[in-house]
């Protein structure tokens, strides 16, 4: 059939079966226009497909959206407005973003919903609680990866670190998430969702001059978002305790 011999090209030519189903549908006044149709949407089909692929990729452990988030419960710097952040310009412009406040104010809503909108716009995101990404330079500095795995988080244009300071962290997973840091620097964005204040992070990292020297990459091109609302956690369980 000609169909079969339409999905064999493809085939060998690389093209997706997608294109052999809108064969049958597209429409032209010429044939030059009906393949510059079927060949729109091979490339709309295309980038859909990078785009599940990226958000996949990026190991968010639940999706987030602008749609539902409040900024007016966040303070922005001066030069940083929400639509700078849905477009993601700060991430182009490889700058980092902190973001700073109690537990259940959004942070992680936010971080999410910029790493989700990386992906849309075609950028390589990485999503890890940074407990799991220690324990993951640690297993791998273990086994013999770790160059492979800091390979890997080298090819991200966004690397986000989540409840960055939750958990302290012994000299050697120090160095290692110093080391990922370090390696960030200038060469692609981060955005880390803490509730510590600097003069704190000391106390994760148990070292005064490697602190320092992890707060001065991050601060330097970067932005501090303020989180001071209260928990949406904590307000929503009461909304449905009065309703």
């Amino acid at each position: 059939m000609l169909k079969d011999e339409i999905a064999t090209c493809c085939k060998r030519l690389r093209l997706s079966r997608n294109l052999v189903d809108n064969s049958e549908m597209v429409q032209g006044e010429s044939f030059q226009e009906y393949l510059l149709e079927l060949l729109k949407l091979e490339i709309q089909y295309r980038e859909a497909s990078r785009r599940e692929r990226l958000v996949k990729n990026a190991n968010f452990y639940s999706y987030k959206t602008f749609e539902d988030f409040r900024f007016d419960e966040v303070k922005l710097p001066s030069g940083l407005t929400p639509e700078d952040l849905k477009h993601c310009t700060s991430i182009d412009e490889k700058q980092n973003l902190i973001l700073y406040g109690n537990v259940g104010t959004g942070k992680t809503h936010l971080a999410i919903a910029l790493g989700m909108e990386a992906c849309r716009k075609g950028l390589k995101v990485g999503f890890y609680r940074t407990a799991n990404l220690v324990n993951q330079l640690s297993d791998a500095k273990k086994s013999g990866e770790l160059s492979k795995l800091l390979a890997s988080i080298r090819k991200l244009d966004l690397l986000i670190c989540d409840e960055w300071g939750y958990v302290p962290l012994d000299r050697d997973a120090a160095q290692l998430l110093f080391q990922v840091i370090s390696d960030s620097y200038e060469r692609r964005s981060v955005i880390l969702t803490t509730n510590l204040e600097f003069s704190r992070w000391v106390g994760i990292f148990y070292d005064e001059q490697m602190t320092a020297a992890i707060i001065d990459r991050l601060v330097h091109h970067s932005y501090l978002l303020l989180f001071d609302g209260p928990s949406n956690r904590v307000r929503d369980s009461l909304m449905r305790v009065q309703a």
